[in-house]
């Protein structure tokens, strides 16, 4: 199996080193489930050696030499966080970041990315686009956790000129995910004049948005901003709305808070839906978000993929529940099983 799943890839290969890197470096996401994923990353990493250029070639080994030890920090800074030990995470990411060389930085031909998945590789293409020549930051240097992470502990400390720097930093890299945005919405609920960034930024991570827990924080976001706008219908609608997606108590919370204030103010879902649509803010998930999960699903349960077909539906089912999706996942699962 191993050797046929090589061959095919090998057989997809073109003249254009760009386009094979591209294509090289979507395998990578097709077979991260794949029971040979060791051995099949192991020989698409060669292919995509063969596909770099003098420069990139010295400066990949350029980076290699400076020993870059950036998966040992996140790997000892875990337990701190998971333990609840920001404090103590922050100090040692402190160090590490003042003494961390410039990697991966864009330039005057260049812009480096990483993308979690395809999907959000296709929304780049189709909301934002590449400016200058692509190049694609390898999965053994996790630069955007670095910077997320740092920005997320720099803002539990109030450090709010120094979180935004990094989530940006962060946000260069992947400008599609929401959770970035996300967590730079939280400085701009304290940190402007004005909402208006709020606003902004959240609208543009409900467009990436495909975790129904992000939806829900969009949805959340704003009815904050429009509580300060005080206009608590349209908050309400939004808090309401947001339960959809996530059960959150922070959403409970607000609820009760507008109901206390406004106690005769009681909204069906129909009608927090059109107050939604009213106000020209996107109701529920992105369209293009639905389709694009459903044609990776697709094409590649078609080429008989299906663990990544199955990865691609659940995302799906996630954020549709959608009965005919979880029919599909169970028949793909029978199909692996087999």
């Amino acid at each position: 199996m191993y050797e046929e799943i090589i061959k095919e890839i090998k057989s997809n290969l073109g003249e254009n080193n760009e386009l094979n890197r591209r294509y090289l470096t979507a395998q990578l996401d097709v077979y991260r489930d794949h029971p040979y994923n060791i051995e099949i990353t192991r020989e698409i990493s060669r292919m995509i050696w063969d596909c770099l250029s003098q420069d990139e070639k010295e400066e990949f080994r350029e980076i290699t030499e400076k020993e870059n030890h950036l998966m040992d920090i996140l790997n000892e800074i875990s337990p701190d966080i998971e333990s609840g030990k920001y404090e103590t995470a922050l100090e040692k990411l402190d160090s590490f970041i003042e003494n961390y060389p410039p990697m991966f930085e864009d330039d005057t031909v260049s812009e480096y990315h990483y993308f979690t998945n395809t999907l959000e590789e296709i929304l780049f293409n189709e909301y934002i686009g590449a400016e200058k020549s692509i190049r694609y930051i390898p999965d053994n240097q996790p630069l955007l956790d670095l910077y997320y992470i740092y920005g997320f502990l720099l803002l539990e400390y109030n450090q709010l000129d120094k979180s935004e720097k990094y989530l940006k930093k962060a946000l260069r890299i992947n400008p599609v995910s929401a959770r970035i945005i996300l967590e730079l919405s939280e400085i701009y609920k304290i940190h402007t004049y004005t909402l208006n960034k709020l606003f902004i930024f959240t609208s543009d991570a409900l467009k990436y948005a495909y975790y129904p827990n992000d939806i829900a924080r969009c949805y959340r976001n704003l009815g904050y901003y429009y509580i300060e706008e005080n206009q608590m219908e349209t908050a309400l609608a939004l808090f309401k709305y947001s339960m959809n997606y996530e059960m959150s108590p922070l959403a409970y919370v607000e609820i009760n808070y507008i109901q206390s204030k406004n106690p005769d103010l009681k909204l069906t879902s129909r009608e927090c839906e059109e107050i939604i649509k009213n106000k020209n803010i996107q109701l529920g998930v992105n369209p293009f978000v639905l389709e694009t999960l459903e044609k990776l699903g697709s094409e590649y349960e078609k080429n008989l993929l299906y663990n990544q077909a199955g990865y691609y539906y659940k995302l799906l089912y996630e954020i549709t529940k959608d009965e005919k999706i979880i029919e599909k996942i169970n028949f793909l699962k029978e199909k692996i099983n087999y």
